[in-house]
């Protein structure tokens, strides 16, 4: 889903919330690299590099009213670090995640290869599926080499 900041403020009117600057330059960091899964504190780093002052718990706050919005997803990697992305349109299914141990690169795999398992567990269980989150761990190939 790519958004843009006319977008962002229809969504933050319609639930009585005014586009402030702040709001705007966190959400250009995830626009201007929507590949990029950012902690808070990554984020934050990124706007005070670019001589922004913003203190972390409004990045946090922020960061928490995009996600209400459904203009940014969070999501964990078993690290104990939230990290965000820009929500993408998806017919139901999110990308997988390839998560390197070595360098902590986190990579996106956009195949659904898990259709048919659904299936079969739908069938077997009587079990409706509205979505799953598929994570993989190991080694990028330049932690490889």
């Amino acid at each position: 889903m790519n958004i843009s900041m006319d977008e962002l403020k229809q969504k933050l009117q319609a639930r009585q919330y005014k586009m402030t600057p702040q709001r705007q330059i966190v959400l250009q960091v995830f626009l201007k690299q929507d590949d990029k899964h950012f902690s808070a504190e990554e984020v934050h780093k990124i706007l005070r590099d670019q001589e922004y002052e913003i203190g972390l718990a409004t990045v946090y706050r922020t960061l928490d009213l995009l996600v209400e919005l459904a203009i940014l997803q969070k999501i964990e990697f078993g690290d104990g670090c939230s990290r965000y992305e820009l929500a993408k349109a998806t017919d139901g299914h999110h990308h997988h995640h390839l998560i390197c141990h070595g360098c902590g690169e986190v990579m996106e795999f956009s195949d659904d290869l898990l259709e048919t398992l659904e299936a079969e567990i739908e069938a077997r269980c009587g079990f409706q599926i509205a979505d799953h989150e598929v994570k993989f761990f190991g080694y990028c190939s330049k932690c490889q080499k």
